[in-house]
């Protein structure tokens, strides 16, 4: 039975919107037509530091039992909404950041609440099936529904995975049994191949590499670990193949006013890239593919030009290699387009495309090409899991139904043009402004700036994070609007202001 305050709760929230995360919690609801009246905060509240001290109490208790240096605040889920993040200590924080660059549709999304409350849903949430070898019913359609719907142009083929570094991980290895089943020319695996794999020695185990780019990030997992060369804190004490890395293109901006210094800059980077490929061809160590992030996420938001990609697709074109894009960050709708290479008008679509994030799962795109041949190849206990694909399927419907896109780029153009404007009003402090969509970023000018901006904006109610070392990053959710642009603004000036004078 149900108190009697819930029960008067009820009476009064028939409304035309969903339940909250609260009422769900507290099982204030009977049906579909029951509904409470939470709805996204219209401004930040602070009532203490960020964090608080019940954030600072919880972290020291975790700390008991495992490394919590990372934890910003603990955060109160049952009262996060929309644009909003709430935290352990009462604070509601308009999150520009959303669970680095996670949360589609921000908090307590009501289509998303309504899809875990379905009862036709609750078998694939109870149930977390080894999708390999045992999947449901539905799978398919529930494939089609999602993943396939919001494929990159020309990618037909789709691998579920967990996580975004184990999606990178099994990219990696469907180039590599690609290159060796086309050196084999069709032919079945040597019994030499077969039995040196199991010692980690050639022929079975090959001198195979991939081209990777200076302040790269692709995962912290081994294999995602040797593409990836942002910080040292990925990667210190653990041991690397020697891969070729090429240096990533270092823009200047305006880019209107640097056209010629920019083709320059990406034109010795790309000259570089078939450097490398020459020279580990000739030790007999093959490049089999270019792993690429159409923005360098973690390593600083870098971006490219068009021409640097479609050249970089010539460049495997020429020498029959792969062309991987990682877009785990990138992907679903943040830049404006569904996937970030979709800017880039190349000539065909690259042949694997990894993501997780916003996507809700891990996985990878790819050209018909890459599929295994094998069963077992590409393989875990799960692959993923269907409980967040059905989640993606009604994450698909909502871009769609609301043209969020469209308001992607709106509000992106929005928050460019204002950061800009704040550039010119705060020369020497901050500089480059850049972004596709609502992925954006600004530099501040050294690190110790930019981290103060970050803790300050808090404590005024915004959450970001960093990149790089002196980047602030924007990872905003899908439904961001110019109000929220605006509220932002009132507060980058507010800080910036006080930094400058």
């Amino acid at each position: 039975m149900l108190a009697s305050s819930a029960l008067r709760h009820f009476r009064k929230s028939v409304t035309k919107t969903f339940p909250c995360s609260t009422c769900l919690a507290k099982q204030t609801f009977t049906s579909h037509a029951t509904k409470c009246t939470a709805k996204e905060p219209d401004q930040p509240l602070i009532k203490t530091n960020v964090p608080g001290p019940r954030s600072e109490a919880l972290k020291q208790e975790l700390g008991t039992v495992q490394n919590s240096g990372s934890v910003v605040f603990f955060t109160d889920y049952d009262r996060s909404q929309g644009n909003y993040i709430a935290d352990a200590d009462g604070n509601l924080l308009l999150d520009l950041y959303m669970q680095i660059a996670s949360m589609p549709l921000g908090y307590n999304h009501p289509r998303l609440i309504q899809t875990v409350k379905n009862a036709q849903n609750l078998a694939l949430f109870v149930n977390r099936p080894a999708l390999s070898c045992f999947p449901p019913l539905q799978w398919m359609i529930r494939l089609r529904n999602a993943l396939l719907s919001m494929a990159p142009p020309g990618l037909n083929s789709v691998q579920t995975m967990a996580c975004g570094a184990c999606s990178v991980e099994n990219c990696l290895k469907s180039m590599f049994m690609t290159y060796q089943r086309q050196m084999r020319g069709g032919k079945p695996p040597s019994q030499e191949e077969l039995q040196s794999c199991l010692i980690n020695e050639p022929p079975g185990c090959p001198n195979l590499t991939v081209v990777s780019f200076s302040n790269a990030f692709h995962g912290r997992t081994m294999g995602a670990l040797s593409m990836t060369h942002a910080k040292w804190v990925h990667k210190l004490d653990n041991p690397q193949p020697i891969w070729p890395i090429a240096q990533f293109p270092r823009l200047q901006y305006p880019l209107d006013q640097f056209e010629r210094e920019n083709r320059a800059e990406e034109d010795r980077c790309l000259a570089m890239v078939e450097e490398l490929i020459e020279k580990f061809n000739k030790l007999d160590r093959p490049v089999v593919g270019i792993c690429v992030e159409p923005i360098q996420g973690e390593g600083g938001d870098n971006m490219a030009s068009p021409y640097f990609f479609q050249s970089l697709q010539n460049i495997t074109k020429k020498n029959r290699i792969s062309l991987m894009f990682d877009e785990v960050q990138t992907g679903c709708g943040a830049t404006g387009k569904m996937w970030a290479h979709e800017h880039f008008n190349l000539d065909e679509p690259p042949d694997l495309v990894s993501f997780s994030k916003k996507m809700l799962t891990g996985g990878f795109f790819f050209r018909d090409h890459l599929m295994p041949q094998e069963a077992g190849r590409i393989f875990n206990t799960w692959v993923g899991d269907p409980s967040k694909v059905i989640l993606l399927e009604e994450v698909a419907k909502v871009i769609k139904e609301q043209d969020l896109l469209k308001q992607v780029n709106e509000t992106g153009k929005y928050l460019i043009s204002s950061l800009e404007e704040a550039q010119v009003k705060f020369d020497g402090l901050i500089s480059r402004t850049r972004g596709l969509g609502t992925h954006v970023a600004i530099d501040f000018k050294d690190p110790t700036s930019r981290d103060h901006f970050i803790k300050e904006a808090r404590n005024k109610g915004i959450n970001l994070g960093g990149s790089g070392s002196q980047t602030l990053r924007f990872r905003p959710s899908l439904i961001l609007e110019k109000k929220h642009v605006d509220i932002f603004m009132d507060v980058f000036y507010s800080v910036v202001k006080e930094m400058y004078d």
